[in-house]
């Protein structure tokens, strides 16, 4: 972006989430370049309102219409439209003064409102993978069909994308998505049978939200990444490969046909693809910290452990299923990691419980919209009925 250009509105679904401050903290230090025109919130209207009086959006969301009264009456002396309802979520991308909808919603609740900006032709800077993971296939066709730019958000995603600019399609033999390996890289299946959401909580290197720090620490989070992968890229599961490499320097590489590899490298801080996203196709000036590789002389890889982090197997099964089963994977994630956080669940059940809801779910091969919301729901039932019959396991 030149510093000359018209101020960009951006609308920030899940504003007080990880990914929504860090967003905020870039506008901060840019504001003659972008502007706040929404923010939603599911619960924590507290720090909802402490943005809306910072920023002075046209409009704020809460999701829970519980919470809804608290944040009208904290924000009734200024000039802020206040809605309440996850439908007003979904409705709200439609704003016409929006010209950038960064969805940082966490699990199946950034599908909906991701569709409705494609068809209100609303470029989209996405944090929320679970969008592309249900439903991958609707949501590239829809943005193509509308001319929508997808601009991903995560780290790795972000990093292939940028070693894409420019290149030809056909010219990528394959991605590499580079994971960090959690807290648990090099345990023993001893060990994880024990394990709580303290140690699972406690990521080595970046700083997220339960549900995604959870995912990481069973290697979900990656699995569904190389869901994401496949749809933002266009490219099969088989081109797509995970290494873990611990010190999360080196955030994902491109190989192409001729043998030779393109990276993008950083410390790990969110905030850096956040702003490629929010300013592309531009690069912004930001303070940053700068990668100095005198203090990180060692870089060092290594495979996936797939049949202790049974997770990522199971998302590559689901991806080669096709059709139903990357949401029915996704469902019954969101219904295990909510369990583990409650205690109900162990680490290691989390996968039996996933692999249970993929044997006994539902398969449609090519589903509507109508059906991954019921599979959604048929799945999530399953989930927990399993949970209650089987207890802690």
């Amino acid at each position: 972006m030149e510093k000359d250009q018209p101020i960009r509105n951006i609308a920030i679904l899940g504003s007080t989430g990880s990914i929504g401050t860090q967003a905020l903290d870039v506008i901060r230090q840019n504001p003659d370049l972008f502007g706040v025109e929404v923010l939603t919130a599911q619960n924590n209207c507290d720090l909802l309102i402490r943005q809306a009086i910072e920023f002075l959006p046209n409009a704020v969301v809460i999701g829970n219409e519980m919470c809804y009264r608290k944040v009208a009456d904290a924000l009734e002396s200024f000039p802020v439209k206040v809605y309440g309802g996850e439908e007003a979520i979904s409705q709200i991308v439609e704003m016409e003064s929006i010209d950038l909808v960064l969805n940082a919603l966490v699990g199946y609740s950034g599908l909906k409102p991701t569709l409705n900006a494609i068809h209100a032709k609303k470029h989209i800077a996405l944090a929320n993978k679970e969008t592309l993971v249900i439903a991958g296939d609707l949501i590239m066709r829809k943005a193509a069909e509308n001319r929508v730019m997808i601009l991903p958000v995560d780290s790795e995603h972000s990093a292939i994308f940028q070693c894409l600019v420019g290149e030809f399609h056909d010219s990528v033999e394959r991605i590499i998505l580079t994971a960090s390996g959690g807290p648990f890289r090099g345990k023993k299946k001893e060990h994880l049978r024990l394990v709580k959401k303290e140690a699972a909580l406690n990521h080595p290197n970046w700083k997220m939200g339960n549900k995604i720090t959870i995912d990481s620490a069973s290697m979900m989070n990656k699995g569904l990444e190389v869901i994401e992968a496949r749809w933002l890229f266009d490219i099969p599961a088989e081109q797509i490969e995970v290494v873990v490499h611990p010190q999360s320097i080196i955030h994902s590489i491109v190989q192409f046909v001729d043998g030779s590899m393109k990276a993008q490298m950083g410390l790990p801080d969110m905030r850096t693809p956040i702003l490629y996203a929010l300013s592309f196709p531009g690069r912004l000036l930001s303070d940053i910290p700068r990668l100095d590789f005198l203090s990180h002389p060692h870089l060092t890889f290594e495979s996936p452990d797939k049949e202790l982090f049974r997770n990522l197997d199971l998302a590559y099964q689901a991806l080669k299923k096709g059709g139903n089963m990357p949401c029915i994977l996704n469902a019954a994630n969101e219904v295990a990691v909510q369990a583990f956080l409650e205690d109900r669940i162990s680490f290691l059940g989390m996968s039996t419980l996933i692999e249970e809801c993929m044997h006994t779910t539902n398969f449609i091969k090519e589903p509507s919209f109508e059906d991954y919301i019921l599979t959604n729901e048929e799945t999530k039932q399953k989930a927990m009925e399993f949970i209650l019959t089987h207890g802690e396991y």
